[in-house]
């Protein structure tokens, strides 16, 4: 697997450049977010380790325009401890969030469980196009597109995978717990708020009125279900 690292303190970039290439990894480390953005092209990783602040722009920003071309796993590490921070960088399109310091250990084990869900997606879809469609949504599982009356919108991965998970089961409610380990994997430390912050930012790309949402609504106290409403209908086709 090839691992983008863009971390710009010298120590802990070259602790955990070293450690995963002790562990089998390809390690492409850089010190910079311009640098990191570069990369892309010429490395082609399998996933993305990314410090908050970094000396050119932040690492917020490069998430921003890593999601505008991959759907590939994007970790972010902080000193930040500040739930404010948190939830920005999964607003940006992170699928994860750790802590400095941390141990090696546990960065893997993040790391493993992003792959594995990430490759599961990419390895097992159906060799049928699927679609999920109404006259407002039309969701494309094989080219992983969501359309909105017409007009693609932009999805991380985790978004893309809640709307999916969702939609395939209209009227079932999945708990927060249950949206976490499909995720995540259950191995990786992750909070509710999280996913909370995932379905808000779906929300406010899907629904005509985010505030009072008609297609995907909370359960109160349990998680939250996709409604078809009335006028919907789904299709599946073949392509």
């Amino acid at each position: 697997m090839n691992i983008l690292l863009i971390e710009d303190e010298t120590v802990i970039g070259d602790m955990i450049a070293m450690y995963l290439t002790d562990e089998g990894y390809t390690v492409k480390r850089v010190y910079n977010g311009f640098a990191g953005l570069a990369a892309l092209d010429s490395f082609h990783p399998d996933m993305a380790l990314i410090d908050y602040v970094l000396p050119d722009i932040n690492g917020i920003e490069v998430c921003k325009e890593i999601r505008k071309y991959s759907f590939m796993p994007i970790i972010m590490v902080s000193m930040n401890t500040e739930v404010s921070n948190r939830v920005e960088a999964l607003l940006a399109g992170a699928d994860d969030y750790l802590c400095k310091p941390f141990s090696m250990k546990e960065l893997v084990a993040r790391m493993v469980a992003q792959l594995r869900r990430y490759h599961q997606v990419q390895h097992h879809e159906p060799v049928v196009s699927q679609e999920m469609a109404n006259e407002f949504i039309r969701i494309d599982h094989e080219f992983r597109t969501i359309k909105v009356n017409g007009k693609e919108v932009e999805m991380t991965f985790s978004e893309f995978e809640i709307m999916k998970l969702l939609s395939n089961a209209p009227g079932r409610v999945f708990s927060r717990e249950e949206l976490i380990t499909y995720l995540r994997g259950d191995t990786t430390m992750v909070n509710e708020r999280s996913i909370d912050v995932h379905v808000t930012k779906l929300r406010n790309k899907i629904e005509k009125d985010p505030k009072n949402p008609q297609f995907i609504k909370t359960v109160w106290g349990i998680g939250y279900k996709y409604v078809l409403t009335k006028d919907e209908h789904k299709t599946l086709k073949k392509k």
